[in-house]
């Protein structure tokens, strides 16, 4: 079973940036599918951002070109980089994993089709 326990979250303006980081343990097979989601107060939540285990990424459209998901493989650790941010980023931000992806990303990963594990979140404030 994977844990996943993400850090980093906080109160910024609108325009500021935040990293989020997500250590990821207790699960030896590597080659699986990582991500972040999100879930905004009254909403559903969403796929942000995932990377597979070749480094390549899928991101949501709403975050394209501000947000970067990385991941260090030598520290276990997921990364989010969120530039520019806007109060519609206001949201507890979860880490997830599909550990049954055997390295690839699905396609509906953003969806949430295939994720099986999942942080507790950080949550993240923008103010105007």
């Amino acid at each position: 079973q994977v844990q996943l326990v993400e850090s980093g979250g906080g109160s910024v303006q609108a325009g500021g940036s935040l990293r989020l980081s997500c250590e990821i343990s207790g699960y030896t097979y590597s080659r699986y599918c990582k991500g972040w989601f999100r879930q905004a107060p009254g909403k559903e939540r969403e796929g942000v951002a995932v990377i597979d285990s070749d480094g390549r990424t899928r991101y949501a459209d709403s975050v394209k070109g501000r947000f970067t998901i990385s991941k260090d493989n030598a520290k276990n650790t997921l990364y989010l980089q969120m530039n520019s941010l806007k109060p519609e980023d206001t949201a507890m931000y979860y880490c997830v994993a599909d550990t049954n992806s055997g390295g690839s990303c699905g396609p509906s990963v953003l969806d949430g089709y295939g994720v099986n594990s999942w942080g507790k979140g950080t949550l993240v404030t923008i103010s105007s």
